[in-house]
């Protein structure tokens, strides 16, 4: 039985900048195909590659070699807006523009495209991201920095997207409304049959909330496996390295556990 073409595609990609290889290191490029209703992580350290990658996704930025193919096309030949619009991009520092409201910043991909939102869509929007639509009026300076990151999921999704990328976009937030966030994307995902791709270097975010992790290091693409098989030892050292930080917290939390619970016996 013939397998569904991937919904997304990286063929032997190369991308330099002068004499700096950022993805392609080895000279091979990085390939790897993913199917459609996938939650991918990207991991790897800081300048291994991985948001260069993504952005060749939505032509940010332009391969020197290879093809990236959305849906069985090359990317590079598609008409840009018709690109967007099927491509939902929250970024890492938000990136609301700040003298428009929030209901015009969730609104602002589809008017390039010549749409128009209709309020009951924004309201629509921000209930799918657990924002109160009334917020719709308000400046995004009047917003915490959880709820603009919540705007920018909601602006990614006003084009019915069929791919939603991400790139580190709960760096900025404090770890209680990293988590809250993350679920809410993981939900979104499974909600609207969604394609995402995350980048982060938060191995513990990629384990609980993907289906597949692909590994980057110094511009390769080291390791593709799932969380539970990077759990049980597998993916190589450069991603073992990164699943030993959260195992050793988690160890540590739990020895911490134990003791707390040992002094208040020996209290009682």
């Amino acid at each position: 039985m013939d397998l569904p073409a991937p919904l997304l595609r990286f063929d032997s990609v190369i991308c330099r900048f002068g004499e700096v290889t950022a993805v392609g290191a080895s000279g091979a490029g990085v390939s790897c195909a993913i199917a459609a209703g996938s939650f991918v992580a990207l991991v790897g350290a800081s300048g291994s590659g991985k948001s260069t990658l993504l952005k060749t996704v939505n032509t940010l930025v332009s391969p020197s070699e290879g093809r990236v193919l959305f849906g069985g096309e090359d990317v590079a030949g598609l008409p840009p807006a018709r690109l967007r619009r099927r491509v939902g991009y929250v970024f890492q520092s938000i990136g609301l523009f700040p003298h428009f409201s929030v209901a015009e910043n969730i609104a602002i991909g589809p008017r390039l495209t010549g749409d128009k939102l209709p309020p009951a869509r924004i309201a629509e929007l921000l209930a799918l991201v657990e924002l109160d639509p009334a917020l719709a009026s308000r400046m995004p300076d009047e917003l915490s920095g959880g709820q603009r990151q919540r705007v920018g999921v909601a602006r990614a999704l006003a084009g019915e997207p069929e791919l939603l990328i991400m790139d580190e976009p709960f760096g900025a937030l404090d770890p209680v409304t990293r988590a809250a966030l993350g679920n809410t994307v993981r939900e979104l995902h499974t909600r609207l049959g969604l394609t995402t791709v995350m980048v982060t270097h938060d191995m513990a975010e990629a384990l609980l909330l993907a289906d597949r992790v692909l590994v980057m290091d110094k511009g390769a693409l080291v390791a593709d496996a799932t969380p539970q098989a990077l759990l049980a030892g597998a993916g190589g050292a450069v991603a073992q390295r990164l699943v030993a930080v959260p195992r050793e917290q988690a160890e540590r939390l739990a020895a911490m556990e134990s003791l707390g619970e040992g002094s208040g016996e020996a209290r009682g």
